[in-house]
Order: C-alpha cells, then sequence, then structure tokens
C-alpha cells in the first residue's frame, strides 16, 4: 500500500515490520487510533512530537488514493 518514503517506513528491524512514520517508532496506526477516538491531529502531534505534520498530511493523503483507487 505505502511505499517507503521520507513520510512513512516499515523495515523488520523498527517494530517487527510495523508501518511508522519515518524515522520514528510511532506506527501510524496510532494517528488512526486517535482520529477514532475523536482527538485532533494537532493532539496527536503533541503527544508525537518526533512526527511531523508533513508526514501525518502524506499519511491521510495515500490513504485517500489508495481508498478512492480501490473503490473506483
Amino acid at each position: 500500500m505505502f511505499r517507503d518514503s521520507k513520510f512513512i517506513s516499515r523495515s523488520l528491524d523498527v517494530m517487527g515490520g510495523t508501518t511508522v512514520f519515518s524515522n520514528t517508532r510511532v506506527p501510524v496506526q496510532t494517528l488512526l487510533d486517535y482520529l477514532k477516538a475523536g482527538e485532533s491531529i494537532d493532539d496527536f502531534l503533541d503527544g508525537f512530537p518526533t512526527v511531523t505534520k508533513e508526514q501525518v498530511i502524506y499519511f491521510l493523503e495515500e490513504l485517500g488514493r489508495t481508498f478512492f483507487s480501490t473503490a473506483a
């Protein structure tokens, strides 16, 4: 789904292969959990200062593109 980039990465050496925000140990699933719980992106960024807003926006845009390309 996501290719490794400067925003998102996946490696067996980091969190056992869990997809994380690049150069962090923060799983992208954590962002989704925050959003499902009604928290804002700013709340997430406050809780995980190693993640940038640029990384979050990239992830959400890619998620949307993937969803709409498979839904078509």
